[in-house]
């Protein structure tokens, strides 16, 4: 028998957790290509300005250079209107892929289908879709996870609080909770934002508030439970301080379900956020939104099918993107389905 079969450890060479996750995620081919969606989107929501609008990205023009993510080098130029202007022979410009700015209207390309021009059409004030969709979004996204980032600090703090102090705190903590749960979740958010007004900011405050209850149960009950294993009762007889143990020893333990419920938690918040912004009380206009587009075509769904299908499409795909990736972070933690 050889030293290698001999030796179990050096048979087998020994994986971190997240690497036996990350082993186990790519098993599942739908997770992965949901993955690869999910970036996709992240990069046309970060490069939103440079996919569509009617702001060159370079210019050289009367001998002076302009670039768009220098925003104030075109405080001079807001006469200028891009989508119509033709560069001299000495101008240089490098146009984004999309030429038409989400918020340009046109009352004679109003509900245009779509064509060459406007490859989803138009609304029914004449601003293109496909635009409208790119920087709609950057919205759905930002709205997605800095919600869902409030949800998980403020659910992190109350669960990690209950959980291991226990006791007094922990029923306090419960009946909180339990008291936000009550409510249905979008008449909270309608009630909070009819109290405290429309603002993109105010928008994600709320609907990350109403999702934290969900994540304080997750990391509850996993400090419940890691608060008695070895380690822990190890830090503590170390004379290592309660806090250090709960962030040190005890969160990066208990962050796996979290993790899990984020991905869930982005897709909740799209769907809120496109709910609201459907009713008129989302993002306020004329900020480009997937539920402002699908509120337009209440008035032409009979004939303007471009305004239902390719925002509702978009929803449809990226929500369902969030929860498929969500399913396979929770079957690849499971030691149960490991192969």
């Amino acid at each position: 028998m050889s030293e290698a079969a001999a030796d179990p450890a050096q048979a087998a060479p020994v994986r971190g957790y997240w690497s036996i996750v990350w082993r186990q995620f790519r098993r599942h081919k739908l997770p992965v290509a949901s993955l690869v969606l999910l970036i996709v989107l992240g990069l046309v929501a970060i490069f939103a300005p440079f996919l569509a609008g009617d702001r060159p990205i370079y210019l050289r023009m009367n001998e002076k250079t302009y670039w768009l993510p220098n925003v104030f080098d075109y405080k001079d130029l807001v006469a200028v209107e891009f989508d119509r202007w033709t560069p001299g022979p000495d101008d240089r410009v490098i146009r984004p892929l999309i030429g038409f700015s989400p918020r340009r209207t046109g009352l004679m390309d109003k509900l245009l289908p779509p064509g060459p021009q406007h490859l989803l059409g138009t609304d029914d004030t004449g601003r293109d879709v496909l635009s409208r969709l790119i920087w709609g979004t950057r919205i759905s996204m930002t709205v997605g996870f800095i919600a869902v980032g409030i949800s998980i600090a403020i659910g992190v703090l109350l669960g990690a609080a209950a959980g291991y102090y226990r006791g007094w705190v922990d029923v306090v903590i419960l009946r909180v909770i339990e008291t936000m749960l009550c409510f249905p979740g979008l008449i909270l958010i309608l009630a909070l934002i009819a109290f405290l007004g429309r603002d993109i900011k105010i928008l994600m405050a709320v609907i990350g508030v109403i999702g934290a209850p969900e994540v304080a149960r997750l990391v509850r009950g996993e400090f419940l439970r890691l608060r008695e294993s070895d380690f822990a009762i190890a830090a503590h007889a170390t004379g290592l301080g309660d806090l250090r143990i709960m962030l040190r020893h005890i969160l990066p333990n208990a962050l796996a379900p979290v993790l899990v419920e984020a991905t869930f938690g982005v897709a909740g918040a799209i769907i809120a956020e496109s709910a609201l912004s459907f009713l008129g009380l989302g993002v306020p206009p004329p900020t480009a939104s997937w539920g402002e587009i699908l509120s337009q075509s209440k008035r032409y769904v009979d004939f303007a099918w471009w305004l239902v299908v390719f925002p509702g499409a978009s929803i449809f795909v990226t929500v369902t993107a969030f929860n498929l990736v969500g399913e396979g972070l929770r079957d690849a933690m499971d030691p149960r389905l490991r192969e």
